[in-house]
């Protein structure tokens, strides 16, 4: 690395890459487990899901990525603005790709998959540069 801004950079964006393959995987696990096993209809599924995702995600990355010792209720409730749009609108793209009404049937877990891409880009944007980007590393320990 060039100098240790980049260096910090690069490890604050390793570090998202990883916390969220594992809330990936809290919401392909959850999301398998009430549309498999329940039945639960895939919007429903995929709602519940992406919940339980975002406050995994949440936590762990304002601890370790982002160590930021903003008021957490304020953050909770940027990330909760993101989410008000992000949700219906991915809620309705994956109803509209993958129920059968629409006639598009596309795989359900090729949705899932493309949403929790978009989700992982747009998510890491907004939360580095709206919801921790001015409390960035004040948490950390001197």
């Amino acid at each position: 690395m060039k100098n240790s801004a980049t260096k910090k950079e690069f490890l604050r964006t390793l570090k998202f890459v990883l916390f969220s393959i594992s809330a990936g995987l809290i919401q392909i696990v959850s999301f398998t487990l009430l549309n498999e096993l329940l039945h639960i209809s895939y919007w429903v599924s995929y709602l519940i899901a992406l919940i339980l995702s975002v406050l995994w995600n949440f936590t762990l990355n304002r601890k370790f990525t982002f160590k930021s010792a903003a008021n957490v209720p304020i953050a909770m409730l940027k990330v909760a603005g993101f989410y008000a749009v992000f949700t219906p609108l991915s809620t309705w793209w994956t109803a509209l790709l993958t129920e059968p009404s629409y006639g598009i049937m596309w795989n359900e877990y090729l949705v899932l998959i493309l949403t929790m891409l978009v989700n992982f880009v747009t998510e890491y944007l907004f939360d580095r540069f709206v919801v921790f980007g001015s409390s960035l590393d004040t948490a950390e320990k001197h």
